[in-house]
């Protein structure tokens, strides 16, 4: 019996019952894990020597997972998926593994994800690309790539990741699985490595609504090394979870929805956008309101340039850091400055010093007004309009994406100006902090498709109920990737 195709309280139960042991798990999901790496490379470290948990006295005890591996784990490899730290290993643990650990999970791999978290593709990693496990010839993803593809591969029931602009959210979307990013703040970040500081969220895979719940409830906490952190103690996701959503007042936005507004829309964006009108439909038969609004076109249309300017322009500076004298192997050179040029040219991807040098650009003092600042101000006009959006709905519902996982040859970076902003909205619950999940809503060709559920700052729970309601009226929780004929 493969017990880690199983959900989280299934697991527990089983665990509880004596039916298989944490040792037994921990052997499968190593058997597993090396199985998926052969076949979609999704791993930066195997640990071989992971610890079983005989107390089983919460509901993660002896339970197996996986860290992508941009959080600090003592002792233990943490590269971000980039040459400049490919021999990096902590002294400390980021906070929320500290709180996974501290409820018995046991951790057993660190995943792959774009190098140090900048990049949608999952390809940009420093040990080579991570392939859908549905489908090898295509993407999961980025930049949390590794730990969707191992939770879509049954390696665990549950991986964290960190989501950027969409980086849990769109490879959950790819490889059919759930992905939940809470509002910022809830989970501490400390630990995890800066790429966006006012945008960067930690947060969870599952294959189910209620898991991620349960994952999060352990994760999530103040911290007196984050600022940005609050006391979510007097919110408990699991217990909130009922599925009763009768009268909730739900939202979709005609301009990101409506086939219409994509003249040159191929098959599957058709498929994808009919498939979303029937999780609408979905809605109202839980007993949801469902009504469509508008956004102005320009407005959504700034979305992907406001995120690029402002990325940018925090990941240059949270990565000045990167020299090659802190962390990371040394450069060679004559002198400081020769040694640091040296170490960041041969480090970084051609990706990431792409983004370095627009990040520099766009701060430099002539530019920082028209550029970095004039970004903030849309930033601003987006929340607020999203926030104005929740003074009468309870949630927005988007799809995710145009369509199923993108092919890997012939992707590329730049954004086809027709499909922008379905492939990129989801960056605004980065700009507000919103809590965001994705969950998955059918089928195209045999590769899964999703929806997007997203609430007001610490309405998570609303936005999960919603979640798990709409995941009662289908049938694609908990499945394990199977790879499309």
């Amino acid at each position: 019996m493969r017990y880690l195709d199983k959900s989280i309280l299934e697991i527990h139960e089983a665990l509880k019952r004596k039916e298989v042991t944490s040792k037994e798990l921990i052997e499968e999901a190593t058997e597993r894990a090396k199985e998926v790496q052969e076949k979609c490379n999704a791993f930066v470290t195997i640990l071989e020597d992971a610890k079983p948990v005989e107390e089983i006295n919460t509901m993660l005890s002896g339970i197996p997972y996986g860290v992508k591996d941009n959080y600090s784990t003592k002792g233990i490899l943490s590269t971000g998926s980039s040459n400049t730290l490919k021999d990096y290993v902590p002294f400390f643990t980021a906070t929320a593994i500290e709180n996974l650990n501290k409820q018995g999970a046991v951790m057993v791999n660190k995943t792959v994800l774009d190098e140090l978290g900048m990049g949608g593709t999952g390809t940009t990693g420093h040990t080579g690309v991570v392939k859908n496990p549905w489908d090898t010839s295509r993407m999961c993803a980025g930049s949390s790539a590794g730990s969707a593809c191992a939770v879509a591969s049954g390696v665990y029931p549950y991986a964290t990741a960190s989501d950027s602009g969409d980086s849990i959210r769109k490879p959950a979307a790819y490889c059919g699985i759930v992905g939940y990013k809470p509002t910022y703040g809830m989970i501490s970040r400390y630990g995890l490595f800066a790429y966006v500081s006012s945008l960067d969220h930690c947060g969870v895979f599952t294959r189910n609504v209620l898991d991620a719940a349960i994952v999060v409830d352990a994760m999530k906490g103040i911290d007196k090394n984050d600022m940005t952190s609050w006391d979510s103690s007097h919110i408990h996701l699991y217990d909130s979870i009922d599925g009763n959503v009768e009268g909730k007042k739900v939202c979709y936005i005609k301009e990101i929805c409506d086939i219409e507004n994509y003249p040159s829309a191929n098959e599957e964006l058709r498929k994808h956008l009919e498939n979303f009108k029937k999780t609408i439909e979905l809605a109202k038969e839980l007993g949801m309101v469902v009504e469509e609004v508008h956004v102005d076109q320009t407005l959504l249309n700034a979305i992907a340039s406001c995120y690029v300017v402002i990325s940018c322009a925090e990941a240059t500076s949270n990565m000045s850091n990167l020299t090659g004298f802190i962390f990371g192997p040394r450069g060679e050179g004559k002198n400081y400055i020769e040694m640091m040029k040296d170490y960041r040219t041969k480090g970084f991807s051609p990706l990431i010093k792409r983004r370095f040098v627009i990040g520099s650009y766009v701060l430099q003092k002539e530019n920082k007004d028209r550029y970095f600042f004039n970004a903030q101000r849309v930033r601003r006009l987006l929340v607020d309009t999203w926030k104005k959006l929740y003074e009468t709905y309870d949630a927005v519902l988007l799809p995710v994406g145009s369509g199923p996982a993108k092919k890997l040859e012939g992707s590329k970076e730049m954004l086809d100006e027709n499909t922008q902003v379905l492939e990129e909205h989801l960056q605004v619950g980065n700009f507000g902090g919103f809590p965001s999940i994705t969950i998955p809503n059918g089928f195209i060709e045999g590769l899964p498709v999703a929806c997007n559920i997203t609430s007001n700052c610490y309405n998570d729970s609303t936005a999960l109920n919603i979640a798990y309601a709409l995941e009662s009226k289908m049938n694609y929780k908990n499945q394990i990737a199977k790879e499309a004929k």
